[in-house]
């Protein structure tokens, strides 16, 4: 990568994703019955919005364009996956609890070292990633300081047991 401008503040932050849905019941009982994600604001019966914590949104859905729609066939362009940062290895377990409860497969679970991962689909076939960030200091990093991520299978078992009472 070249370039002749500055980098971005680091404070910089990815705020949203507002994704266009087929139909917004399913993915509302997708993102706000399974996931957990709180509704915030609709508009009518083409657009809602969600959040975490009482942000304004997180999430954006809309049939706006694709009400009815299919997902975009396999070798074009868009999007790979949305990814949802857990705070805490628990409520990454808590979030993983949900999926099982609701019959939610997954596409694959993967350790990186940085951070462990759960993939999965929604409704509308939309990669998403659900994961937390390991602390920093855990990282692994190659001898000059470089990030060196890798992808292990994560231990679902034990990721489950997470949190749990002994």
């Amino acid at each position: 990568m070249s370039t002749s401008n500055p980098p971005i503040h680091p404070q910089t932050r990815v705020g949203h994703v507002h994704l266009k849905v087929a139909d917004i019941e399913r993915a509302l009982d997708f993102y706000g019955g399974v996931l957990g994600f709180t509704l915030t604001q609709r508009y009518g019966r083409q657009a809602a919005f969600l959040s975490a914590g009482g942000y304004h949104h997180h999430i954006g859905l809309n049939t706006w364009e694709s009400r009815g729609g299919s997902p975009p066939p396999p070798g074009h362009t868009g999007l790979f996956h949305l990814a949802i940062l857990y705070p805490t290895r628990a409520a990454l377990a808590d979030a993983l609890r949900r999926l099982i409860a609701a019959g939610v497969p997954l596409d694959g679970a993967s350790d990186h070292g940085v951070s462990e991962a759960l993939y999965l689909r929604d409704p509308d076939g939309n990669g998403v990633e659900l994961y937390w960030d390991r602390p920093e200091t855990e990282w692994p990093r190659e001898a000059n300081g470089e990030l060196a991520m890798v992808t292990l299978p994560l231990d679902l078992r034990a990721l489950l047991a997470e949190g749990q009472a002994p």
